[in-house]
């Protein structure tokens, strides 16, 4: 059983960081593709970026790139997406998610494990 637990988020002011963590376990994810995605109030849930575990290949939202980074650490089985340049729109639900298919371009309904969550609010 995958699981995927994120944590990190919060109240910052614009131009400030975060650091998101998705905490993965239930198997090996040598095969998989593990990727951010947000949902603003109101809105479709949306790409930020992914990350294939072994190859380490990235992808990033236009809306992102320059300021955010995701990485991955093999001994813990976690993921990171650095937040930097905070801005009001960036504010949303974000949800770390794991597909098992080892490529960045894969759509949104394959993946098929989620988080619960984690509220960043960015004030202006």
């Amino acid at each position: 059983q995958v699981q995927l637990v994120e944590s990190g988020g919060g109240l910052v002011q614009a131009g400030g960081s975060l650091r998101l963590s998705c905490a993965a376990s239930g198997r090996t994810f040598s095969n998989y593709v593990m990727g951010w995605f947000r949902q603003a109030p109101g809105k479709e849930r949306e790409f930020v970026a992914a990350i294939t575990w072994s190859g380490g290949i990235t992808r990033y939202a236009d809306s992102v790139k320059g300021r955010f980074t995701i990485s991955r650490e093999f001994a813990s089985k976690t993921v990171y997406l650095q937040m930097n340049s905070l801005k009001a729109e960036d504010t949303a639900v974000y949800y770390c998610a794991a597909a098992g298919y080892p490529t960045v371009t894969i759509p949104i309904k394959m993946y098929n494990y989620w988080g619960q969550g984690t509220q960043v609010t960015v004030s202006s």
